[in-house]
């Protein structure tokens, strides 16, 4: 079992209340990298129980990549949220997002800010949040992005971006 770093902890709270606004028990929510399911409870907690989450590894519902999303049995226009934190900086996987959203649908995002990724490195060396899974060999500016019609972006401590995408 793993120790929540204070900062992560923290961030999760502060995740749940900014984005709180896009979940409702209608929704059909897909998580893209559930990693330790912190997300899946909180939403039962909402009454969402159209939740599908999805990892490179167990113990998501479905494991894979997003970007494969066909040959995962996930149909278009399938999810009206798709969340996505923290994810994005690891893989370009927006137009998967696109594709899998219903019309109207958005993704929610977290990730670094790309100039000040390197700050957030230095956090988790001192041990403040958790250490990187894979290389952040994606970092993006949301309002770069190209395929959604409405993006309303966030700037977190000067190091993040919380934002969402609207198809």
């Amino acid at each position: 079992m793993t120790t929540k770093r204070p900062v992560q902890k923290w961030a999760q709270q502060k995740r749940l209340k900014f984005f709180k606004e896009y979940f409702s028990p209608e929704k059909r929510v897909l998580e893209i990298g559930s990693g330790s399911g912190w997300l899946a409870p909180a939403l039962r907690e909402m009454g969402i129980t159209r939740y599908t989450s999805l990892d490179l590894f167990p113990p998501a519902d479905i494991v894979g990549d997003v970007n494969q999303w066909k040959s995962l049995g996930l149909a278009a226009e399938s999810f009206d949220v798709i969340v996505a934190f923290e994810i994005v900086e690891h893989v370009d996987c927006f137009k998967a997002c696109h594709d899998l959203l219903a019309p109207g649908g958005v993704v929610l995002v977290t990730t670094p800010i790309p100039e000040t990724d390197w700050v957030l490195k230095i956090t988790e060396g001192l041990g403040l949040n958790q250490k990187r899974t894979s290389p952040h060999s994606n970092l993006v500016h949301l309002n770069k992005v190209p395929y959604f019609s409405e993006k309303r972006i966030k700037i977190v401590m000067g190091l993040g971006q919380w934002g969402t995408l609207r198809k």
